[in-house]
C-alpha cells in the first residue's frame, strides 16, 4: 500500500503537498466579476470593460465556484457563483445554443456562439448538477442543461463534442440512472473515435491534423467516456493519443504547451510560445481524472510538473501566477510573460490549484 511518502517522493521534482499550495486569493477573481458576470480581459489588474463578457469564461467561473463552494466558509465563491449560473442561464438561445460574447452595453453580437464555448458550458453546468452544494441552484443547473444538451447530437468539432462528454457524465452521476444521456456519451465517444482513426498516421495519434489548444482535454473526454461505460476503446485511445501528446510537450519533466504562434502541425515543428494556461489546465484536469480512475503515481507527477508550469517550472522560470491579487498573466511570451491578467488564464490557475488540491485530499 501507498504511503504519504511514497507519493511525494514520486511526485519530484518540485516535491507537492498541501502547505505548498498558494492560499486561496480570488481578490482578482472578483474584481473582475460585476453583476453581469466576470469580464474576460483585464489591462494589467484592470478589468477591461471594452472587452466585455463571454460564456466560456462564465462556464469555467462557474466550474470553479462549484469547486471552492463546497467549503462553505469561502462566501466569495457561494456569493459568485449564481452569478456566472444566470449569466449562462440569459445567453441559451431558443434553439438550444449557447451565445458566446456579450458587449459591456449587454448586447450580445452573434446568433449562436462556437461549438468549443457550448461544450464548456454544458461541462460546467454537469459539474454543477453533480457537485453543487446548493439544491436549489443544483435545480436551476438541472434546467438549463435539459435546455441546451438535446442538441449535443449535432456537435461536429472535437472540442466540443470531448467537453460535452464531460459534462455529460457529470450530469449523469449527479442524476443517476440516465440511459438517454448515456446513449448521447456514446454517440459522442464514437465520433471521437472515428475522428482519431481518420486522422491517425504513422507517427501522429492525434485526432486532428494539428496540435493546438486545450489539447489534454480530448483525451480527458475518452477518459470519461470510459469511466462511464467501461468501453476499452475509448480509454485506449485516450492513453495512446495522451502519449503522444506528452512526447510533444513534455521536455525533461518539465510542461512546453504547444505555443500559439502557429501550433504543431503534422509533419512541422511546434512553435515555442505563446504558451498558455489553458493548456496547462487541460492536462492537470487529464491527470487529475487518470489518477482517480487508475491510481497509478505517475499521474501524481505528471499533473504536479502540469501544475507547476504556472508557478515557474517553465522554460523561462517566471511565475505566472500573482499571490498578491490571485491573479494569472496571460500567457508566457518568447520576451517574457504578458502582465494582463484575463479570466482565462486566472481562471485557468485556480481550476488546476482545486484540481491538484482534490487529489492531495483525498
Amino acid at each position: 500500500m501507498e504511503t504519504e511518502e511514497d507519493i511525494l517522493v514520486y511526485s519530484k521534482p518540485g516535491l507537492l503537498i498541501n502547505t505548498d499550495l498558494p492560499d486561496i486569493n480570488f481578490t482578482h477573481i472578483s474584481n473582475l466579476t460585476d453583476t453581469t458576470g466576470i469580464i474576460q480581459h483585464a489591462l494589467y489588474d484592470m478589468p477591461n470593460l471594452k472587452e466585455g463578457y463571454c460564456i466560456d469564461d462564465n462556464s469555467r467561473a462557474l466550474l470553479l465556484m462549484v469547486w471552492a463552494g463546497k467549503d462553505k466558509n469561502n462566501l466569495t465563491a457561494r456569493r459568485l457563483l449564481p452569478v456566472y449560473l444566470s449569466f449562462i442561464n440569459y445567453m441559451q438561445t431558443e434553439n438550444g445554443g449557447v451565445r458566446n460574447f456579450m458587449y459591456y452595453t449587454k448586447v450580445c453580437p452573434e446568433k449562436n456562439g462556437s461549438e468549443d464555448s457550448f461544450g464548456r458550458t454544458l461541462m460546467a453546468l454537469g459539474y454543477l448538477v453533480n457537485e453543487g452544494y446548493s439544491p436549489l441552484l443544483v435545480k436551476a443547473g438541472k434546467e438549463i442543461f435539459a435546455n441546451v444538451s438535446h442538441t449535443v447530437d449535432y456537435l461536429v468539432t472535437v472540442r466540443g463534442i470531448a467537453s460535452s462528454i464531460i459534462g455529460l457524465c457529470q450530469f449523469i452521476k449527479g442524476n443517476y440512472p440516465d440511459d438517454l444521456a448515456k446513449e448521447k456519451v456514446v454517440r459522442l465517444a464514437n465520433k471521437m473515435v472515428r475522428m482519431y482513426r481518420d486522422n491517425k498516421k504513422e507517427n501522429w495519434h492525434w485526432f486532428e491534423p494539428v496540435l493546438a489548444y486545450d489539447n489534454a482535454m480530448l483525451p480527458l473526454g475518452l477518459l470519461h467516456a470510459y469511466e462511464l461505460t467501461g468501453d476499452e476503446i475509448y480509454v485506449s485511445i485516450a492513453k495512446e493519443s495522451m502519449s503522444f501528446l506528452e512526447s510533444k510537450v513534455f521536455h525533461e519533466n518539465m510542461l512546453r504547451p504547444i505555443g500559439n504562434q502557429g501550433w504543431l502541425p503534422r509533419g512541422g515543428q511546434a512553435a515555442q510560445f505563446d504558451q498558455q494556461g489553458i493548456d496547462a489546465m487541460a492536462m492537470v484536469l487529464y491527470y487529475q481524472q487518470a489518477w482517480k480512475l487508475f491510481q497509478d503515481r505517475k499521474y501524481l507527477s505528471r499533473m504536479n510538473n502540469s501544475y507547476q508550469w504556472f508557478l515557474g517550472a517553465n522554460d523561462l522560470d517566471l511565475s505566472l501566477y500573482d499571490p498578491e491579487t490571485g491573479g494569472c498573466a496571460d500567457g508566457l511570451q518568447a520576451e517574457g510573460i504578458n502582465h494582463n491578467k484575463g479570466a482565462e488564464s486566472t481562471l485557468s490557475y485556480w481550476i488546476s490549484h482545486f484540481a491538484v488540491a482534490d487529489v492531495l485530499n483525498k
